[in-house]
């Protein structure tokens, strides 16, 4: 019970990291019909963001205190991500957005490449550490030596996803962009006669899925205390795979796969080998879409006629 209770600690705070990520995924594919590849090297670019912007507060500026370092970090990483998945998307994808459907998927898969190999070469191959943040733990259980803990980090991951979510949940349900983003997503065509602005709403929305994936890039790096160039790709495909699980297109369902991808994965690792994490989680997506082709809360489509 003592090794189930820190897993599932674990899990959960690495299932808020991926949820975070697949959301960008889900509401991209729900409104243009695309799978933004590249939304796995826009986290991992805002984790450099993030690690560049802790170094320049607390080296060169002297900043002390560690709530107020995460929080401008935070806000930087947000504004910069969001940037940049704004000129990705009237660069690379806008144009192609009457072509074949191929096309901007292979599109996104260059911009992915780009991403990746232009962080290579600004920051080099190697892994970049980070000074602990937040190292203090809480000690729930204490069982023979064996103790059940919770980091403050891990705390703070959980939290703030929650309420970010909360938040995008609102956003979405209740405002004018919101509703617009659910027009486009039934029927881009009809919306923008109806006045919605199509090319607006769809920018907005590569902004809003880069600022929560640039949270989960930060939370990332303060958890791992390490980033490397690489760092965008197996974390995109499992949030990717969390979309799917959860139901692509559905909001819920990316946090909910995002949730059951890390406790898969943590559990795995406790009790089995760590080395066929990511086939057990694979594993359990296929044998979900066998019998729920859907996903978990994804709708199924109808065809129009």
């Amino acid at each position: 019970m003592d090794v189930f209770l820190q897993q599932l600690i674990n899990g959960l705070t690495l299932g808020s990291i991926y949820g975070l990520i697949a959301i960008g995924y889900t509401m991209v594919f729900g409104i243009i019909g695309m799978v933004n590849f590249a939304h796995g090297d826009v986290f991992m670019v805002s984790a450099f963001i993030g690690l560049i912007a802790f170094l320049l507060l607390t080296t060169v500026l002297g900043i002390t205190s560690i709530f107020l370092v995460l929080a401008i970090v935070l806000v930087v990483a947000m504004i910069f991500t969001g940037l940049t998945s704004w000129a990705i998307e009237r660069v690379a994808y806008r144009p192609l957005r009457g072509s074949f459907r191929l096309a901007p998927m292979i599109s996104a898969i260059g911009m992915s490449i780009l991403l990746s190999n232009f962080v290579q070469v600004a920051q080099g191959p190697r892994n970049k550490p980070l000074p602990p943040m937040l190292p203090d733990v809480i000690v729930l259980m204490d069982n023979n030596g064996y103790q059940v803990t919770l980091a403050y980090k891990q705390m703070f991951i959980m939290i703030l996803t929650a309420v970010l979510l909360g938040g995008f949940w609102f956003l979405v349900q209740k405002t004018p962009l919101g509703r617009a983003q659910r027009a486009c997503e039934q029927d881009r065509k009809m919306a923008a006669l109806l006045g919605v602005d199509v090319d607006r709403t769809i920018s907005l929305t590569f902004i809003i899925g880069a600022m929560l994936a640039a949270v989960a890039g930060v939370m990332y790096l303060m958890y791992y205390g390490v980033v490397n160039f690489n760092d965008g790709f197996v974390p995109g495909v499992k949030a990717f795979t969390a979309a799917v699980l959860g139901g692509i297109g559905s909001l819920p369902g990316a946090v909910l796969g995002g949730l059951l991808i890390g406790l898969i994965e943590t559990f795995w690792s406790a009790y089995f080998s760590i080395e066929y994490k990511d086939v057990a989680a694979f594993s359990i997506l296929a044998i979900t879409l066998v019998f729920m082709p859907q996903g978990l809360l994804g709708r199924p489509e109808v065809e129009k006629v």
